[in-house]
């Protein structure tokens, strides 16, 4: 069954590395293959549960690995019988 899962990371780092952290977070997702769009606060992936939340624990990693002292991490689900996509969501937005 297809769900949706946001992804918001907050690692503790400098400033400057900020960003450099959360690309190095978007570049995991978007080498999982998982159908996902990138947002200003979050980014939402769509797949199974279970690869999805498997995603969520690798980019703790990638945080910390980073340079991260703590992640701070916001994480939505949204699963429905029958599945739910993102283009439902937003197709009539694009």
């Amino acid at each position: 069954m297809l769900c949706n899962v946001s992804l918001q990371v907050l690692p503790s780092v400098p400033e400057e590395r900020l960003y450099q952290v959360v690309d190095e977070v978007i570049k995991l997702i978007q080498e999982s293959g998982v159908k996902h769009v990138v947002g200003p606060m979050e980014t939402t992936m769509e797949g199974e549960l279970d690869q999805l939340l498997g995603i969520v624990q690798k980019a703790q990693e990638v945080c910390l690995k980073n340079g991260a002292e703590r992640v701070l991490s916001v994480v939505k689900i949204d699963c429905k019988a029958g599945g739910v996509t993102i283009d439902e969501k937003i197709e009539k937005y694009r």
